[in-house]
C-alpha cells in the first residue's frame, strides 16, 4: 500500500530531507471531509500535496516522528530578552486565515486549495487554531495546528521578522502546558527545531504517546487570561 520514499518535508516549510512512507492509495479530494482529516491525525497519519496546484492530496506516516517535549522547551538568553521586551504582541485564533496564507507564502509550498479548505472548516468547528504575532498593526509571524484530545499537531509556522517564530512557538508551548496538553507533534525536526528542544522518536514510540493523549481532553482555548511575558518565562521555566 505504501513505501519508504525521500520527500522534502519539514514542521517550519517542509524542506528537508527525511525518510517516510507515503501512502499512495488514491484519494478523491472532492469527498474528503474534515472528520476523514481527524480520523487520519488520529492514526497518526497527516495529509500533504505536492505543490500548491497540485489539487491532489497523499498520507504520510513518517519512519521518526518530531516531538516537542513540553517541559523541555529551551528559550536562550536572546530569546528571552525578546519575550520580555514586549516588542511582539500576540493572539490567539484571531487572524486564521492571514496565518495560514502567510505560511503558504513560499515559492514551494505543500499547503494547496484543498488543504486550506479543509482546515478553515476545521477551525470554524473548534478543532483548528492559529497563533498570531504582531508588531504594531502587522502580523509578522504565526503558527497554526490541530487539538485532538490533550495533542496539538503543529503544521506550520511563518516569520517576518526575526525570532517571530520562536517567540510563537514559546507562546504556543506556554500556552498547551497550562491548558494540560501532553503531545506536541511537529511531524519532522529541523536545526531551527532543535535548538528549541524538539527531538525525534520512533514511529511506534509516537503512536503509544498519541493513543495515550487521545485518552483525555484539553481545552486549547481555556485561559483564564491571555498569557504574559511573565507567564512565558514561568510557564517555560528554562533559560540559558
Amino acid at each position: 500500500m505504501g513505501g519508504l520514499f525521500f520527500c522534502l518535508i519539514s514542521f517550519t516549510s517542509r524542506i528537508f530531507f527525511c525518510a517516510t512512507r507515503r501512502f499512495n492509495a488514491p484519494m478523491d479530494h472532492t469527498t474528503l471531509t474534515p472528520q476523514m482529516m481527524l480520523n487520519a491525525y488520529a492514526n497518526g497519519v497527516f495529509p500533504m500535496s505536492d505543490s500548491r496546484d497540485d489539487p491532489n492530496l497523499f498520507w504520510v506516516d513518517p519512519t521518526d516522528r518530531g516531538i516537542f517535549p513540553l517541559n523541555g522547551f529551551h528559550i536562550s538568553k536572546s530569546l528571552a530578552k525578546t519575550i520580555r521586551s514586549g516588542r511582539f504582541s500576540i493572539r490567539f485564533n484571531t487572524d486564521f486565515d492571514a496565518v495560514v496564507e502567510g505560511c503558504a507564502d513560499r515559492p514551494e509550498t505543500w499547503i494547496n486549495d484543498t488543504i486550506f479548505d479543509l482546515y478553515r472548516q476545521l477551525h470554524r468547528t473548534g478543532f483548528c487554531h492559529s497563533l498570531e504575532v504582531l508588531e504594531g498593526q502587522d502580523l509578522v509571524g504565526g503558527v497554526y495546528g490541530i487539538t485532538l484530545g490533550t495533542a496539538f499537531f503543529g503544521e506550520s509556522m511563518f516569520s517576518k521578522r526575526t525570532d517571530a517564530s520562536k517567540v510563537a512557538l514559546a507562546y504556543l508551548v506556554a500556552r498547551l502546558r497550562t491548558t494540560g496538553f501532553t503531545l506536541f507533534d511537529t511531524q519532522f525536526i529541523t536545526p531551527h527545531l532543535a535548538s528549541l528542544g524538539a527531538t525525534e522518536i520512533p514511529r511506534a514510540q509516537y503512536h503509544q504517546l498519541l493513543e495515550k493523549a487521545l485518552e483525555h481532553r484539553a481545552d486549547i482555548e481555556a485561559l483564564s487570561a491571555p498569557l504574559t511575558p511573565q507567564d512565558v518565562m514561568q510557564v517555560n521555566g528554562q533559560t540559558s
